[in-house]
């Protein structure tokens, strides 16, 4: 089956929260990675998302943690910032 990786980048203005994470993350621009697999057996090429992941800033300088989201989690992260602007 084949696998296609996109990132994107988006900014939030406040800190916001990760239910993947205890701790609050910080406003700033993140990269969302996802990665998605094409669904066999239809008439045109089309892709499934396998999963997404936001790049979050470590604790050390250079260490990055990768943080598991689900895209209505993201919507509404993106939503609520947008609200708050």
């Amino acid at each position: 089956m084949m696998r296609r990786s996109n990132q994107s980048a988006v900014t939030l203005t406040k800190p916001f929260r990760l239910r993947a994470l205890d701790e609050m993350v910080p406003a700033g621009t993140y990269t969302v990675e996802t990665e998605e697999e094409q669904v066999d057996g239809l008439s045109v090429v089309a892709y499934r998302r396998v999963s997404s992941v936001v790049l979050v800033p470590g604790s050390h300088p250079g260490e990055v943690q990768v943080v598991p989201v689900e895209p209505s989690e993201l919507e509404a992260i993106l939503l609520e910032d947008g609200a708050a602007g």
